[in-house]
């Protein structure tokens, strides 16, 4: 089998700039509109789209590569890091963690040049303890021969079909300084095209023993915080991956085991952008929602224990609100709790929920 890094032409990637434009235009408005509708609402609400949109970009990256995080030790470590005061906030184990500071570092540091040492850091926040599951790997620097071809497969022992076969590993280091050349060029390209091109370099390449995919993802988010000259992100292009995992490898197959004329590969890729900004417009009309809550209810008199409560309850708390659960978060104690409770059923903000006796729940009026 013959894969495109063994063409003379490698990397001449090219492509229908025609064929393209409409796809690209479609997304290019409504990223437009989707970042002028987060411009009207308030700072505190911007803050919250932020913070969830990020946390279903962390998680759902990592769970296209089979890997499950926990979401609320993703939103913890991200509130955190990011000094975003939030109620119910957890602690964070070390691989959550890396995960969380390769995004922000490609999101928040968008306009900082790519170097080779900071996708090693990149490499080395994903696997802390030097592992892949139970395989020790090479971190923070290229594979190398000693691991052997790096392969993409699937089946089982005995009928295992290759899907791809990246780069020798002593081709590596020449390939990378040329991508890197590329990706901090002023090369007159649409960065949104880039953004995708980039993506589907680096996952040819493959140049680490793990965590490709994922690096890849972040280098894609970065371009694309690039393209939108904001460390603001309102969409995931993750959780739309994930959404059509199956296809999203067939393509990367294809284009892997054609030519250089990426334009097909280009199309699906914009489409997934396109669904991405379709798909955010359910966060944003949950944070306008949030944000004529607060309207209707400016001129009631609420404390600060009051208000992150309420925000937790509105940015989907899990479970049931009880008062022995408001009092564990709030760090208050029982009667406080339950006159916090009161005090917003009374102003018609909480309502109490159907049953009674010590596991009475309370919930929001709308």
């Amino acid at each position: 089998m013959r894969y495109i890094h063994q063409l003379e032409s490698w990397p001449n990637f090219h492509w229908d700039a025609a064929e393209l434009l409409p796809y690209l235009s479609e997304f290019r408005f409504l990223q437009g509109q989707l970042k002028g509708t987060m411009q009207v609402i308030g700072l505190s609400q911007c803050e919250d789209a932020v913070l969830l949109t990020l946390t279903q970009d962390v998680i759902k990256s990592s769970e296209i590569e089979g890997e499950k995080l926990d979401k609320e030790q993703v939103r913890s470590s991200l509130a955190r890091k990011l000094g975003m005061d939030r109620l119910g906030l957890v602690p964070s184990d070390r691989d959550v963690d890396g995960v969380v500071e390769m995004m922000l570092d490609a999101t928040q540091n968008y306009k900082t040049p790519l170097t080779q040492e900071r996708l090693f850091a990149w490499h080395a926040a994903l696997f802390p303890a030097g592992y892949s599951g139970m395989t020790k790997i090479t971190v923070g620097h290229w594979r190398s021969e000693e691991a052997g071809p790096m392969q993409v497969i699937s089946g089982r022992i005995g009928r295992v079909k290759v899907h791809f076969e990246a780069p020798p590993a002593e081709r590596v280091p020449a390939e990378m300084e040329c991508f890197l050349a590329w990706f901090n060029s002023e090369e007159a390209i649409d960065p949104v095209i880039k953004a995708v091109v980039a993506h589907i370099w680096f996952v040819t390449i493959h140049p680490f023993e793990d965590g490709n995919g994922r690096i890849a993802r972040a280098l894609t988010d970065l371009l694309l915080a690039r393209s939108e000259n904001s460390e603001q992100r309102f969409y995931s292009f993750s959780s739309q991956i994930q959404k059509n995992r199956e296809k999203y490898y067939t393509v990367l197959e294809d284009i892997q085991k054609g030519d250089l004329a990426i334009t097909e590969g280009l199309i699906w890729f914009l489409s997934v952008l396109i669904e991405a900004v379709n798909s955010a417009a359910q966060f944003t009309d949950d944070v306008l929602k949030k944000a004529r809550f607060w309207e209707y209810h400016k001129d009631k008199v609420i404390n600060e224990r009051q208000r992150k409560i309420l925000n937790l309850l509105m940015d989907g708390f899990e479970g049931k609100m009880t008062s022995s659960k408001w009092a564990k978060i709030a760090h208050c104690s029982q009667d406080t709790a339950a006159r916090d409770i009161n005090d917003l059923i009374q102003a018609a903000i909480l309502k109490k929920d159907e049953g009674g006796g010590r596991s009475t729940s309370y919930s929001l009026q709308f």
